[in-house]
């Protein structure tokens, strides 16, 4: 029997599946304006250097690059960065974002759209991007909260509840293997315990219905997690109507809440206007060698 291997730690969804190209492309339609009009909106421009991590296909890492031409660069990482394409301004590189070293204060701008839900460690990325960005640089995480995807129309409420079965199946598979499908909701709290300022947060609710490009991410969903979905109690009926059902033109849903939270790494302390010490301060500063003298520091 062929060996296939597992899915990366933490990640529910593969670059190397049958499915991937279709998941991006959908992806890309459906995400892509809410994304980069936050980016633009924020001011990205010519010059600057830019990081995505976990860029998947790599479409919003290529439009960053136009955006920031000329003079400016991009770097897009992910662990399998084999489907992005390559671009004028644009360094792909293959990256474990969890344990892989990032320079120190060297990006204008960091990017990361639903990644970190999928890393357990989580919080500790966040650090690790800190410190990537040069002092008031613009970091913007897009994350959803997936625990609440509720279903708006079906033929019938059987439908509905399968469905919603469906979603909450998702949200669990999403837990096991070690992801947090409602962190969108807590990306801006983390954002400022990870001691970033200036949080911006801005909600963003999509309807899946038949043709739209939220629905076509989600019969991917359904089509990469059918032999997982069958172990977890779905029938091959079922599955085969879940399919059916969102192509039904009476069915609509909403996608969870995106949360496009944008926030900035502390500027460094203005020290050229600082006050000079009070005299007192100076007297004991001044006299503090002679106190020691004869009495040297332990070694």
């Amino acid at each position: 029997m062929p060996h296939t291997a597992a899915p990366p730690r933490g990640y529910v969804f593969d670059n190397d599946s049958p499915h991937s190209a279709d998941h991006h492309r959908h992806l890309e339609h459906a995400l892509d304006p809410l994304t980069l009009d936050r980016l633009t909106g924020a001011g990205v421009a010519p010059g600057m250097r830019c990081l995505e991590v976990g860029a998947g296909a790599g479409s919003v890492a290529r439009a960053l690059a136009r955006l920031v031409a000329p003079g400016g660069r991009v770097t897009a990482t992910d662990l399998k960065p084999g489907r992005i394409a390559p671009a004028p301004g644009l360094t792909v590189l293959a990256h474990d974002i969890v344990t892989d070293p990032l320079p120190e204060a060297e990006y204008d701008v960091v990017v990361a759209r639903l990644v970190l839900q999928h890393l357990p460690r989580r919080r500790e990325v966040l650090g690790r991007l800190a410190r990537a960005l040069r002092p008031g640089g613009l970091i913007q995480i897009d994350e959803f909260d997936a625990d609440h995807e509720p279903c708006l129309l079906a033929p019938t409420e059987e439908d509905a509840r399968l469905y919603e079965r469906f979603t909450a199946a998702k949200a669990a598979l999403m837990r096991a293997s070690g992801g947090d499908p409602g962190w969108g909701r807590r990306a801006a709290g983390a954002l400022r315990d990870a001691g970033f300022t200036a949080i911006g947060i801005r909600p963003h609710v999509l309807v899946r219905a038949p043709g739209t490009p939220a629905l076509g991410l989600q019969l991917h969903h359904l089509a990469q997690l059918a032999p997982r979905l069958a172990r977890h109690g779905f029938t091959p009926a079922e599955l085969t109507r879940l399919r059916a059902l969102m192509d039904d033109p009476g069915f609509a849903a909403a996608t969870g809440v995106l949360y496009s939270v944008q926030a900035r790494r502390p500027p460094l302390p203005d020290t050229r206007h600082a006050a000079p010490p009070a005299p007192a301060a100076a007297a004991a500063a001044a006299a503090a060698p002679e106190a020691n003298e004869g009495n040297p520091e332990p070694t």
